[in-house]
């Protein structure tokens, strides 16, 4: 019987914890092994976030584990299928989370940050509604938390101690959430660092001690690393540099064993320091060696372009499935899903055609982004790209579905009202402003950030008449708008042709 691999908490498979188990008990071919058995199975009824969860999870691990490629190629799928709409979806938060890790390691480190802060500010949502988000806002105040730690350290010394009391605070909070053992021991000692960064030294020492404790009995060595970190900063804030010495060289032995570059490098650094206070030249010598050879593989490794291949695999893997999307149909814009330029000529005059028939007046909506550029140039093409799928979602949400609405071209998109039904003589404006409102309103956090956001000027025209002198109606009332200072609705007269002329498109 296939053995089943279950979600723990709905986001990440039992076997793919247990692999991070092993890889901090630094067994790592035992983690290489079970991770061949686990990496190309997909948990049977996850749905689109809990996938991207899963595969940006195991990027992660596949990272740890030094296979670089691979893990780019996982990153890119599961980054893709993160796109949209995930405002409260615990899923989503840990798929962030595992992302920051990865930015982090090849040193896009603005980003790390503001994906574990957008990681928590998801889980938030999420844990408003379910125990799951619960779970998984503990695992992001951990990663937040943890990595304001390493900022604090690498800051100046001015700025360190609010930076350690952030930390401290968010730290804290997961500590009051956390359940899972393994989670309590890592908030446990990121937190013991910052108490020390804070200066609360018999604090950070206790809580220390009892990582290091919860650690050894657990085989968890990355803990006993971090925990035998802390109790060396202490030891070297109390002016015990032997003994500081001696745990600052565990904590780096424990951090090769266990193949984490992040942790080595900086205890090597550390190490390096304190032996340089005691006048151990040879000790300071070898660790500054140990800090060079992870620098140096991290360098070769991850800089060089890590960060520009990350994000073009991401598109390579969007590219490959809209050429998939238009195999299938010509007709369809692979960006949005949306009918396309063609699709719309084609479906628009059998539309007309049914709507005349009906002694119905049809409308044509035409929608524009206002400033796309800008967007473009503040927030990258990607980001760009995210817009526009947003918008033809908020126009789907907006719209019937008999109702065609289409991408033009670039940043403009169509719909045609081909039976309004009820008083026809309002619906083309009341649409236009229901998906004017709705994209200013929307919220554009988890897409832009704090990039300003987009709005649409919207035209609008009616009449007996066929799509092309439609359009050009429509892109008058487009102009007014557009003139009149945008994010509006303008509608153009209504359109009457001579009766001859109104079949075909």
């Amino acid at each position: 019987m296939e053995q089943r691999d279950p979600l723990v908490a709905g986001q990440v498979p039992q076997l793919d914890l247990e692999v991070k188990a092993l890889l901090n008990a630094g067994r790592l071919p035992e983690a290489n092994t079970l991770f061949d058995q686990v990496v190309s199975r997909v948990p049977p009824g996850a749905d689109r976030w809990q996938r991207s969860a899963v595969l940006v999870n195991r990027a992660k691990l596949a990272w740890r584990l030094g296979r670089i490629p691979l893990a780019l190629e996982l990153a890119a799928e599961g980054w893709t299928d993160l796109d949209g709409e995930h405002a409260d979806n615990p899923a989503a938060a840990q798929a962030m989370h595992a992302l920051a890790y990865l930015l982090e390691g090849i040193g896009n480190r603005r980003a790390a940050v503001d994906m574990l802060r957008l990681s928590v500010q998801v889980a938030r949502k999420a844990a408003e509604r379910s125990e799951a988000g619960v779970e998984v806002l503990g695992h992001c105040l951990q990663g937040l938390g943890g990595t304001l730690n390493f900022r604090a350290i690498s800051s100046p010394p001015d700025r360190a101690p609010a930076i350690f009391a952030e930390a401290r605070e968010y730290l804290k909070e997961g500590l009051e959430l956390a359940k899972d053992e393994q989670m309590r021991r890592a908030l446990l000692a990121a937190y013991s660092r910052s108490l020390a960064g804070v200066g609360e030294l018999e604090q950070a020492e206790e809580n220390a001690a009892e990582t290091l404790r919860q650690g050894r009995d657990a085989g968890d060595k990355w803990a006993t690393a971090v925990a035998g970190w802390v109790l060396a900063v202490v030891r070297r804030e109390q002016g015990e540099l032997i003994e500081a010495r001696t745990l600052a060289s565990r904590a780096v032995a424990a951090a090769e064993s266990i193949n984490d570059p992040s942790l080595l490098l900086r205890f090597s650094l550390d190490l390096a320091d304190i032996c340089a206070e005691m006048g151990d030249h040879v000790g300071e010598a070898t660790a500054l060696r140990c800090s060079v050879a992870a620098g140096k593989t991290a360098t070769e490794t991850l800089q060089e372009g890590l960060a520009q291949a990350l994000e073009q695999r991401r598109v390579a893997v969007q590219a490959q499935r809209m050429a998939v999307a238009a195999q299938e149909a010509a007709a369809r814009d692979p960006l949005t899903g949306l009918a396309n330029r063609l699709g719309l000529e084609r479906a628009a005059a059998g539309l007309l055609e049914s709507t005349a028939a009906r002694g119905r007046v049809p409308w044509l909506v035409l929608v524009d982004v206002d400033r796309f550029k800008g967007v473009n140039d503040d927030a990258g093409h990607a980001a760009g790209d995210a817009t526009l799928r947003e918008i033809a979602q908020l126009l789907r949400r907006e719209c019937r579905s008999a109702d065609l609405v289409a991408r033009w071209a670039g940043d403009e998109f169509v719909v045609l009202l081909g039976d309004p039904g009820g008083n026809s003589a309002e619906v083309g404006p009341t649409v236009a402003e229901r998906i004017r409102a709705a994209v200013d309103g929307h919220d554009w956090t988890v897409v832009l950030g704090t990039t300003r956001r987009p709005t649409v000027s919207i035209g609008v025209a009616a009449g007996p008449a066929k799509l092309d002198q439609l359009f050009a109606a429509a892109d008058m009332a487009l102009y007014r708008a557009k003139r009149h200072g945008r994010n509006r609705v303008e509608v153009e007269p209504y359109v009457d042709v001579p009766a001859e002329t109104v079949s075909g498109a």
